[in-house]
Formats: structure tokens, C-alpha cells, sequence
């Protein structure tokens, strides 16, 4: 997968998340994320910051909170949340296109708006179809990465298999599931963990 054709994949899956997000109600938007103490409005937030800063922004930040990468987050997120939920999909639809990145190779970037997309959609009872060789490479940069989360450090050990396209990697206990599924787990998203099975998948359900 080359760098414009990854591009093209983050601004699709922006798009289509915006698509998907633009019939919630006010009712809607403080609906918990699948991310810890986030709402699926102030994730939706966190996207916009990242497609929003620049390498030298993002190192201006961590030096004005003291190496906090935490703290950096919440601050660039509260930056992009707008008053309103319908504000905080404005302003994410204003980057849907956007390059602007933090110092993340781009794999990472389409990492973060798949993954998050489904922080948000799965609480929502939104689902939708990824394309197969998408997540194929995601899986695998996951599998041998742990930026910007740990994955690669999660899954050592193990086995990890796709049911539903050819992602295959590691060594050990066997995971298998639907590819979107692993990512997910690989990234630490309890709540897909119901979708895999195998000898590993409890020792995996345990990091």
C-alpha cells in the first residue's frame, strides 16, 4: 500500500464516518465511547485534533505540558469540541480531507480512524463494511507495531488468524476472528474480544 493510497483510505473512512455520524441527536452525542471516559462526541473530537496538527505543533504541546502526552491529548481535544455535537461534526468534516499529521507514519493515522470510528459506532449500533485489504494491512502494521497504542506488545505469544480474509501473524497460542476483530483487540478494545476464539484468545482477553 503506497502512502497516496493510504491517504485515499483515511479520508474514505473520515468521510464515511461523518456520513454515519450526521443523523445523531443531541440525545446521541454524550453516548459513552468505547474509549475509556470519553463520550463518542469528544472522540470524535480527538480525530479532528489529529488530523489537525502538525509535527511541530504536536512537539509544541508536549513541551507545554511537561512530556503529558496525556494531557496533551485532552488539551488538542478540547481545542476541536465545539459547543454543540452538531459543531464537533462541522469541524471534523472540515478535515476529512486533510494530510496534516503528528509525527505518526500515515499506516498509523488510518489506524487511529478505524479504530476510533468504531469507539463511536459500536456504542451507537452503527456497523459498517470495511474493505477486506484495508484492514488486511492494518492488521499487519498492528501486528508488528505499538504506535500510537500498544498492539504488537499485546499480542506477543500468540497466533493470530483471520477468518475472513488472509491476515496471519506471530507464533503461539492461536487467535482467530474476523480481521476487524484482532485489530480491535489489538488494540485493546475489550468488547470485540466476544468475537474471537481459540486457545490464545483468553490470554489475550487478559492483557
Amino acid at each position: 500500500m503506497t502512502i497516496h493510497n493510504t491517504w485515499s483510505f483515511v479520508h474514505t473512512e473520515r468521510a464515511a464516518l461523518a456520513t454515519d455520524l450526521a443523523p445523531l441527536t443531541d440525545a446521541d452525542w454524550p453516548t459513552p465511547s468505547l474509549c475509556s471516559g470519553l463520550s463518542v462526541r469528544e472522540v470524535l473530537a480527538h480525530l479532528t485534533a489529529a488530523a489537525s496538527l502538525t509535527p511541530l505543533r504536536w512537539f509544541a504541546g508536549v513541551i507545554r505540558c511537561r512530556f503529558d502526552f496525556d494531557r496533551q491529548v485532552a488539551m488538542r481535544l478540547a481545542e476541536h469540541l465545539g459547543a454543540t455535537g452538531a459543531e464537533t461534526l462541522d469541524r471534523f468534516q472540515a478535515v476529512v480531507g486533510s494530510t496534516t499529521k503528528p509525527p505518526l507514519p500515515v499506516l498509523a493515522m488510518l489506524g487511529e480512524t478505524v479504530v476510533h470510528g468504531e469507539d463511536i459506532r459500536r456504542p451507537l449500533g452503527i456497523r459498517r463494511a470495511y474493505p477486506e485489504a484495508m484492514l488486511t494491512q492494518l492488521a499487519e502494521y498492528y501486528s508488528r507495531s505499538d504506535m500510537p497504542v500498544l498492539a504488537k506488545g499485546r499480542t506477543g505469544g500468540l497466533r493470530l488468524e483471520a477468518t475472513d480474509g488472509p491476515f496471519r501473524a506471530g507464533e503461539g497460542a492461536l487467535v482467530t476472528g474476523p480481521t476487524l476483530a484482532l485489530i480491535m483487540a489489538m488494540t485493546g478494545r475489550a468488547a470485540y474480544l466476544e468475537h474471537l476464539s481459540g486457545p490464545g484468545a483468553p490470554m489475550l482477553a487478559a492483557r
